[in-house]
């Protein structure tokens, strides 16, 4: 039976161009192409070699040899094992045979192809060359005309059934989307640019394995162009960390070590010098000053120099001065040529920089060094250094010299700038000089000087300070017509400052009105004047002018000035719990501080702590729990709220929160000896009673905490207090002491109504004395505390001194009938008793949070909400 032949298979071109058999044997491995000279430059210059032109047409054509012979290798090779499979079939089938050399005849014509690919100039005299570079459907029809060209038409199989899609081959030459590194090898500006987003967008250090991997995959040659452009993006986004890291990991690479750049390093010098980081310029001039091929010159200096003037850095600037004068070290000098100088003197703007060092620093003498160095140097004074020298010695106060240097300017025939004149009125505002001042704005526009706006902002506040506010406002009118550098909303605010700390209040109320007639007032200047109605016990005008914010910002009111917003911040809020907190407002308080959780801003526990404190002790001490468990959320609280809390947890016998208070600070590592301890307890003595204090020891002892701080130093602190009293108690009970016969003497006087009046105050005077300074030791703040007799001493049934916390909240009550209760305030009566509560019992931040939420919900379908928040 006779065998048929099947059809000769389909293969399909791109398969097998890729990998034409599973396992290829060496003879059959995939021809290489000859670099391009793009490639070939990139190659030299990883190796430190530049290459020029001539350089690099010869290795292309050596290359291009290279792979002629290896393609025409490669092809005998093929055409070699057609043949012999052709006269040995062995005992193979005919398909087998029609497979092998159809394989054989598309390996040959797949090499060919390849090898005309890499050599241009055969295909233009053979005129049969497929176009070089070609991709979709140009590639196929170039293959198509060498085969039939070669060939005939018996490899036109080959091409059945093979085309590439137009949007695939679209897809192929596009960029990745997202890597934006597939861009043509010429186009670096646009592969800088991709770099520079991507180092803005991540933080990396020199050493991170990231920025290794992102500088390389950048595939750039960082010369010196092109790291200047990369400095320059970084230098727009203020990124001053990356603009350090890109250029030590660049000139940390084998291939630019040698390759530094002055320009590189003094245009990372202005970088870190906007930036104000003096610490890291100053590493990176000692860096330059190491290397002769980047030693700096003036205009690093000048960089440098600017930088320390700016920071305040007066003995580092005179080192600058001292490095510019001085010739390098002996290893730079053996890296240049032996006449090599790189000395210099300092100009003009190294010695401004200098007099800028000395304002901050208030080093008034170090002008008259830097003035001696310019008349050393023939270098003549500017309006900058006059200024400058003026400036010094205001912060100095040395006013007597800022008006010599003035007329020194005059007489040298320098002309004075606006700056000048602004130096001048801030003097004569200190020194209470008022009319010199105005005068002195007056000389400025009759010298034909344009006034800057800082001149004439000084001048309204200098007026403002001194009650002259209506002459100010005619400043204002000056100052509208200038260019401002900030909003008129600013000059407003520091006019009401100035007239506040000149003890001017009404004007501050005046300049407030007369200010909506220019603007509109920001929140800068409302939380001002919260602050003035606050100092001022004006709880009613600061307490509309809150609510008055509030509904602004809740009813999304529009301005007309763009830099205007009424939005509450926690400067706001801050001021207004002052405010009710200086006039006793109490429920407004709880209201305003509600506000201000449920608004998500915190309170600044530095500063206004003594504000929740002394709402604890008027009665809101969920207040006090709640802003410690906010402020346990976010950082470590102060000690003086976990102080407080621990003494009205012992006044009120809850020894188990006393406890976890304890824990707090230790988990917070806050530390307390045992002294502090008993001026704690000393000062809060008329809170506590002994036996609470006993019960406390006790409670602390079978804990079994007592070995660690600071429960340790408290027990102590309590066990020393009682030593103290027993001590006192004896001497009170000893029959001979002469004290425990003047208190006898004091009782049988009640007995008997002494009709003796002056003896009986004597007598009583007597025992106020023993009782306070002998027994309690109480401050003399607290000596008006009312004083307990000896009965009560020895029953130990009572607190020591002043009544309990339960007649406070007693006299509280009485003060708040008909009030509503707050949700809070029926979570907290809720409880059974302080004695057996405990912390777990208490309502959480969060608790608390969701109650005022609900509460506020409430509130708004409420007519008589607004009565209520103004009791």
């Amino acid at each position: 039976m006779a065998v048929s032949s099947p059809p000769p298979p389909r293969f399909h071109l791109s398969l097998h161009l890729q990998n034409p058999t599973p396992n290829p044997s060496p003879s059959r491995s995939k021809p290489r192409s000859a670099p391009t000279t793009e490639t070939l430059r990139r190659r030299l210059l990883r190796r430190g070699i530049s290459p020029t032109p001539k350089i690099l047409h010869a290795l292309r054509k050596k290359e291009a040899l290279k792979a002629l012979r290896r393609a025409r290798k490669d092809t005998k090779a093929a055409a070699s094992a057609a043949a012999a499979a052709a006269l040995h079939p062995g005992n193979g089938a005919l398909a087998v045979v029609d497979e092998d050399e159809d394989e054989t005849r598309f390996r040959a014509a797949a090499a060919e192809y390849r090898a005309l690919v890499g050599r241009p100039w055969d295909g233009v005299a053979s005129g049969v060359a497929p176009p070089r570079g070609g991709g979709g459907e140009e590639g196929l029809e170039g293959l198509r005309e060498m085969l039939v060209a070669r060939r005939g038409d018996g490899f036109r199989w080959l091409l059945d059934n093979d085309d590439i899609e137009p949007e695939a081959a679209e897809r192929k030459q596009q960029k990745r989307p997202g890597t934006g590194w597939d861009a043509e090898a010429g186009d670096e500006e646009m592969r800088i640019q991709l770099l520079v987003s991507r180092l803005n967008e991540d933080s990396l250090s020199f050493r991170d394995w990231r920025l290794t991997r992102l500088m390389k995959k950048a595939d750039l040659i960082y010369n010196e162009d092109n790291l200047l452009r990369i400095l320059d993006g970084l230098e727009a986004r203020g990124n001053w960390r990356q603009a350090l890291a890109v250029t030590e990991w660049v000139y940390n690479e084998n291939s630019y070590r040698h390759r530094r750049s002055r320009f590189v390093y003094t245009k990372l010098l202005s970088i870190l010098g906007k930036s104000l980081r003096a610490t890291e310029a100053l590493r990176v001039f000692t860096i330059m000053r190491g290397d002769a091929q980047i030693y700096p010159d003036m205009p690093a200096y000048h960089s440098i120099a600017v930088t320390l003037g700016r920071a305040g850095l007066v003995k580092e600037l005179i080192k600058i001065i001292e490095y510019m004068r001085k010739k390098p070290s002996k290893r730079v000098m053996k890296m240049r040529r032996k006449d090599w100088d790189p000395s210099l003197e300092p100009d003009v703007l190294v010695y401004n920089s200098v007099l800028n060092a000395c304002v901050l620093s208030q080093q008034w003498k170090g002008v008259f060094w830097v003035f001696q160095q310019m008349r050393i140097s023939g270098l003549p004074p500017t309006g900058a250094t006059f200024g400058l020298a003026m400036e010094v010695m205001l912060k100095a106060k040395k006013y007597d010299f800022v008006q010599k240097f003035y007329e020194k300017m005059q007489k040298n025939g320098v002309p004075p700038r606006a700056i000048t004149y602004k130096v001048l009125v801030r003097a004569f505002w200190e020194q209470g000089k008022i009319n010199e001042a105005v005068e002195a704005v007056n000389d400025m526009e009759q010298r034909g000087v344009v006034g800057a706006a800082s001149v004439y902002y000084e001048l309204a506040c200098c007026l403002c300070n001194n009650g002259r506010w209506r002459d100010a406002m005619l400043q204002v009118g000056k100052l509208k017509q200038l260019p401002l550098t900030k909003p008129l909303e600013y000059t407003f605010t520091g006019m009401i400052l100035a007239s506040f700390d000149g003890g001017y209040i009404y004007e501050c109320i005046s300049i407030f009105e007369s200010m909506k007639e220019y603007c509109t007032p920001n929140i800068g200047t409302v939380n001002v004047m919260l602050k003035v109605y606050g100092r001022c016990d004006m709880f009613g005008k600061a307490k509309d002018l809150f609510e008055t914010t509030k509904g602004c910002f809740s009813n999304s009111q529009t301005y007309v000035h763009e830099h205007s917003s009424l939005e509450a911040d926690a400067y706001t809020y801050s001021s207004m719990l002052e405010a009710s907190a200086s006039a006793q407002q109490w429920e407004y308080f709880e209201y305003v501080y509600r506000e201000m959780a449920l608004s998500h801003h915190h309170l600044d526990q530095r500063k206004y702590s003594w504000l929740l404190i002394k709402a604890c002790r008027a009665g809101k001490s969920y207040l006090l729990e709640h802003a410690l468990d906010s402020v346990l959320e976010r950082e470590i609280p102060d000690v003086r709220l976990i102080v407080e809390l621990i003494c009205q947890s012992i006044a009120q016998s809850d020894y188990g929160r006393v406890l976890q208070l304890l824990n707090v600070m230790t988990e917070a590592s806050i530390k307390i000896n045992e002294g502090e301890w008993a001026n704690i307890l000393k000062k809060n003595v008329h809170q506590f009673s002994v036996d609470a204090l006993q019960d406390l020891t006790d409670y602390l002892h079978t804990s079994g905490t007592t070995n660690a701080d600071p429960v340790h130093s408290l027990v102590r602190a309590l066990q020393s207090q009682f030593e103290t009293a027993s001590m006192d108690t004896y001497l009170l009970v000893d029959g001979t002491n002469t004290q425990q016969c003047a208190l006898s003497s004091l009782q049988n006087e009640g007995k008997n109504s002494c009709s003796d009046l002056t003896e009986q105050d004597q007598l009583i005077g007597t025992c106020k004395n023993l009782c306070t300074n002998k027994f309690l030791d109480v401050p003399d703040s607290d000596k008006d505390i009312p004083q307990l007799g000896v009965a009560a001493v020895m029953n130990r049934a009572i607190s020591l001194s002043r009544p309990r916390l339960e007649n406070i909240h007693g006299q509280c009550d009485l003060g708040h009938q008909g009030t509503p209760v707050s949700a809070v305030d029926e979570v907290l009566d809720s409880m059974s008793s302080y004695g057996d509560s405990s912390y777990g019992e208490m309502p959480s931040a969060s608790e608390i949070l969701e109650l005022w939420e609900q509460e506020r919900i409430n509130d708004m379908f409420d007519p008589k909400a607004e009565s209520r928040t103004t009791l």
